[in-house]
């Protein structure tokens, strides 16, 4: 299964065109959102209506979580649904867990002994080993923080690879 993951939105849409295509181009079959859609910069100009749209468009194609900015009054608005907490999921025969990142992550693994772990929220794109949990951070794909570009996720058949916005390669990681 191909799959692409963003996280860290925050109703900003300049990247959105960019992961619709490369979605399209890469033959993915499903898009994870790990969380906070719409809000959490006051500074930056946001548009909620656009980014409603982004996401409502891959309605059948969307697996999302609900980041620490999300708030229930908006989601309301979304044609899927919004994941609160931890998600478990079995792809190609190993165990996946998505959540936003504010909770589980590299430094608390809570209950999980081994399988992958998936997240945003740090706006931080890495790839990182706990005992028997990989852990993944996508970054943000709207909001840059360091030296870090905007980032996304891509996994194929047990191949895992963080790109920049520009399609560079950040991180990999391939499972044996």
């Amino acid at each position: 299964m191909k799959i692409l993951f963003i996280s860290d939105i925050h109703g900003i849409v300049k990247n959105l065109n960019h992961i619709k295509k490369r979605f399209s181009e890469l033959n993915c079959e499903k898009i994870v959102v790990l969380g906070d859609l719409f809000y959490g910069y006051s500074k930056i100009e946001i548009n909620f209506l656009d980014v409603l749209n982004f996401l409502n468009s891959f309605n059948d194609k969307i697996i999302c979580m609900k980041g620490n900015c999300d708030s229930n009054r908006h989601l309301i608005n979304c044609n899927f649904t919004v994941n609160d907490g931890l998600f478990e999921i079995k792809i190609d025969g190993y165990n996946f867990y998505f959540n936003h990142g504010d909770i589980y992550n590299y430094n608390n693994l809570g209950n999980i002994e081994t399988g992958i772990l998936i997240y945003g929220h740090e706006h931080k794109p890495y790839i990182r080993k706990k005992g028997n949990v990989l852990c993944i951070n996508t970054g943000s794909i709207s909001l840059q923080r360091g030296y870090f570009l905007e980032s996304y996720l891509i996994y194929d058949n047990g191949n895992f690879i963080i790109y920049d916005i520009n399609d560079e390669i950040i991180d990999e990681y391939h499972l044996s």
